[in-house]
């Protein structure tokens, strides 16, 4: 049994201790960290069989009888706390992105150099099970050499200003999934960017100095185009479709609904809108891509989503933002580690 200590009591600390309370059987979440903890917080951990909760995540740091650490906490803690733990030989599990800066994700990579720990970045979209269907169909070989991929992904609503103003912006906040999902389904780098954006959702996105609305094409390794569209506010749901076009055919996921049920009457034809927020979504990626985390652990292997993997996105992100602020296309070797 894997014994796991979780650092934020935030939404997604509190999806992945449910999630591995119900779902991940190898193991077991003994301790949870937040800064801000309070009674509710209390009775909520306690409720799942938690009673160690601090509000120093040192606690669990120093804590021998902790294997693993998930790192929950606000980004900008992310590279300090995963430092920590590495250097405590605590396996880590770290949310996306690692960090807002290069110079810190450098250091991370620095610290894995030197240890033994697994290391694995959260892209939970890769256990989903329409992209992990995508990405067999591409590495089978079954449409041949990979020519285009489109990605979209459209948020159900806009999140708070106030998030918008510190998240780092839409390329590192949202679309750094995409970033990911254009690597993982075509098992190829980005070498090349250019982004176009704006912001038709909220006037107070762009008065906060960011976008809501992007369309990003990309030129990859092995030869294809990728291009990417983006929206905050889609009205009917969460909308989050893949296609992979190649030299022997197609494989395209759309989204997933309550129901595939089409009525068809003289009035017309309807169907169920798409599930309306990432937790309907994507909630058994959580706990898949945990349990794989802990089988790495537990088999000494590789874990499937790797401090590269982190970083590539990041660079991606920056790459993006580049090209939007310079209107040109923009080559990844030109984001300076």
């Amino acid at each position: 049994m894997i014994n796991i200590g979780i650092i934020g009591a935030g939404r997604i600390g509190k999806v992945h201790a449910e999630s591995i309370t119900n779902h991940v059987k190898e193991a077991q979440v003994v301790a949870i960290a937040d800064p801000i903890t309070n009674a509710a917080t209390l009775s909520w951990a306690n409720n799942l069989g938690i009673y160690k909760v601090y509000t120093d995540y040192h606690d669990i740091i120093n804590d021998n009888n902790i294997d693993a650490v998930l790192i929950c906490s606000s980004t900008d803690t992310h590279a300090d706390i995963a430092i920590e733990a590495i250097k405590a030989n605590k396996n880590v599990f770290c949310e996306k992105p690692i960090s807002q800066d290069l110079a810190k994700i450098k250091a991370v990579i620095k610290a894995l150099e030197d240890s033994n720990v697994k290391f694995q970045v959260g892209f939970n979209r890769r256990f989903d099970h329409n992209f992990e269907a995508v990405h067999r169909a591409v590495a089978d070989g079954k449409i041949g050499d990979v020519h285009i991929v489109k990605v979209t992904s459209r948020d159900p609503a806009a999140p708070p200003i106030e998030y918008v103003k510190v998240s780092g912006g839409m390329f590192l906040d949202m679309t750094i999934h995409d970033f990911d999902m254009v690597r993982y389904l075509t098992s190829s780098d980005v070498v090349e960017v250019y982004a176009s954006g704006t912001a038709l959702v909220d006037p107070a996105i762009k008065d906060a100095g960011d976008i809501d609305t992007a369309i990003i094409t990309m030129k990859l390794a092995n030869g294809a185009l990728a291009v990417i569209d983006n929206s905050r506010k889609a009205d009917y749901g969460y909308d989050q479709r893949a296609e992979v076009f190649g030299s022997k055919g197609q494989v395209a996921v759309t989204n997933d609904s309550n129901s595939t049920a089409v009525i068809s009457t003289v009035s017309g034809v309807t169907g169920e809108k798409p599930l309306y927020f990432f937790l309907e979504r994507y909630m058994a990626s959580f706990s898949k891509e945990i349990s794989l985390f802990v089988k790495a652990i537990i088999n000494n292997t590789d874990v499937p989503v790797n401090i590269n993997d982190g970083l590539q996105p990041v660079l991606i992100a920056k790459a993006a933002k580049k090209s939007l602020d310079e209107n040109r296309p923009v080559l990844l070797t030109e984001i300076i580690m």
